[in-house]
């Protein structure tokens, strides 16, 4: 049976759009199917938008590409409808450990404490999610949401205006044009889009390089993340193993910065490195081996008119710490709420400038740590390579020395302190679920809490008085009312209460904080909605 990625999934067909007499108009065009643009366009589509996604392939990504997914961005995929598919099939998993030389030393265990719903991380090929996000896009246009994916439509010349973009696609029958209020461009690190309107990347490209390997085999290794510096199988450089679906299992090797990247990729160069890894006795299949080089690089702004960049097309960072596919899939969480509610006239287009905002600063923050990940893994000099293996000795025996240890310091999501979106802060409630930070999940009455705030705004009452709506800057705001009383675990209450006899939170359509008090308060209720929808 052919692999996924060999499988055309979306393959070329005429569109009506190309025998148009005049370009054809579409409200948004997303440029990009990969998970960033996929999740885009279904999110669009959810809220009502409707959106064309075009991509210059015919089927899904080859290569497991990005791997590792956050709880966080599992929350967003259950709301896009993709979660369940994505966990069955994944290999979920929370232990890891560090060793240097042939020593173990120290493990770890990333499981957040009890009551959510979806764990710390699950490992999944690119292709299956993506193949997943595929078959989500096609249930959505059975039901009739508007959404169409165009396959071998490729993007020539993009030309921005004052009220929208056109667009030049080359098509197997010839190119034909387009025009879109929004242009949502999701086409990856080298994004044509970005080159076409002389935009570039500013930050660092670090002197190193990596062979990822794909590697099918069965092993007893465990259900677990394993990094080794300096290891006798790779001396002087760093390694990780990480399991995948389908007796898959992900291998980077650091390379060095000084080598021939297409000879490194021959299998008669790679398969002496994984033996040298794995065993001389094991035997392994390899299925896919690519070369990567550390980029803790972005675009000065996300937001060019009515251009906006997503993923790696705005953003790159290195692969240690899963913060690639995990940081754009919360960028087209951030923008699209925003975008849907400015198509609808209910925000301006000032809106648009706090996805900017937050996700540049996510992406600074991302940026950050990946850089002092790639620091700590590469020492820069014989200083600092002293200081590395100084603490990577110590933290054998001394716990206190292990969150010095960055062998890819793994992503969580930004919180948007400075958002010009956040309203007032009660700091009696607890810090963690204050504005600009992504909701906690907790086990409420009838499910999860996350699946009940839906993807609206919602003002959530937990022991405490409010109407069932609250009409706010041209919203109807509905109210999900908690209580103490239904929360056993008290969960809700140790991430939502403290030491506070109640609260009311203003929860934003991508489920981040908006606002809270101790207690309703209209007038500050409603000033708190316009405000996070850019009308204060």
């Amino acid at each position: 049976m052919p692999k996924v990625f060999e499988t055309p999934l979306y393959p070329y067909e005429r569109s009506p759009d190309q025998d148009a007499a005049a370009s054809a108009h579409h409200p948004v065009i997303i440029v990009g199917a990969g998970p960033v643009g996929l999740a885009a366009g279904i999110d669009l589509a959810q809220r009502g938008v409707p959106v064309v996604i075009l991509d210059e392939n015919d089927r899904v990504s080859w290569g497991s590409r990005a791997v590792c997914y956050s709880k966080r961005a599992l929350e967003i995929f259950d709301r896009l409808g993709c979660a369940d598919p994505m966990v069955d099939k994944g290999v979920t998993w929370s232990r890891g450990k560090v060793f240097f030389d042939r020593r173990l030393v120290y493990p770890f265990d990333l499981l957040p404490e009890g009551g959510h719903k979806r764990p710390a991380f699950i490992n999944l090929q690119q292709y299956h999610l993506e193949a997943m996000l595929v078959a989500r896009l096609r249930a959505l246009q059975a039901a009739g949401a508007p959404i169409v994916l165009r396959g071998v439509h490729q993007v020539a010349a993009v030309t921005p205006g004052k009220a929208g973009v056109a667009l030049t696609v080359n098509t197997p029958d010839g190119p034909y044009g387009l025009t879109c209020d929004w242009l949502v461009a999701c086409d990856g690190a080298l994004s044509p889009v970005r080159a076409m309107l002389g935009l570039d990347f500013v930050g660092r490209v670090f002197e190193d390089n990596f062979l990822i390997a794909d590697v099918v085999m069965d092993a007893d290794f465990p259900t677990e993340r394993w990094f080794w510096f300096d290891p006798p199988f790779n001396p002087g450089q760093s390694a990780l193993l990480h399991k995948q679906p389908d007796r898959v299992w992900r291998i980077d090797l650091q390379l060095g910065w000084g080598i021939d990247r297409e000879a490194e990729k021959r299998p008669e160069n790679v398969i002496p490195r994984l033996k040298a890894m794995l065993g001389a006795d094991v035997r392994f299949e390899l299925e896919w081996v690519s070369i990567y080089t550390f980029q803790c690089r972005r675009m000065e702004r996300f937001r060019h008119g009515r251009v906006l960049f997503a993923g790696d097309a705005a953003h790159q960072v290195s692969p240690f710490g899963a913060r690639g596919a995990n940081s754009g899939v919360q960028d087209t969480d951030n923008l699209a709420w925003k975008l849907a509610l400015v198509i609808a006239g209910h925000a301006p287009e000032a809106l648009l400038d706090s996805y900017d905002a937050e996700r540049v600063f996510a992406a600074d923050e991302n940026i950050l740590n990946s850089t002092r990940a790639t620091d700590f893994i590469t020492p820069k000099s014989a200083v600092s390579r002293l200081f590395r293996d100084s603490v990577l000795v110590l933290s054998e025996r001394a716990p206190f020395a292990r969150p010095l240890v960055n062998s890819g310091r793994l992503s969580v999501p930004a919180v948007y302190d400075a958002s010009p979106l956040n309203g007032p802060d009660d700091p009696a409630l607890p810090p963690r679920t204050r504005p600009g930070a992504a909701a906690a999940d907790a086990p409420v009455s009838g499910g999860w809490l996350l699946d009940r705030l839906g993807d609206g705004f919602r003002l959530l009452t937990i022991d405490a008085d409010a109407p069932e709506t609250v009409d706010a800057a041209g919203l109807s705001v509905p109210r999900l009312a908690l209580s103490t009383a239904d929360d056993p675990t008290h969960s809700l209450a140790d991430r939502y209460l403290g030491q506070a006899p109640a609260a009311v939170y203003l929860i934003r359509p991508d489920q981040h904080v908006a606002a809270r008090w101790q207690a309703y308060d209209e007038a500050a209720v409603r000033t708190a909605v316009a405000r996070a929808t850019a009308r204060a």
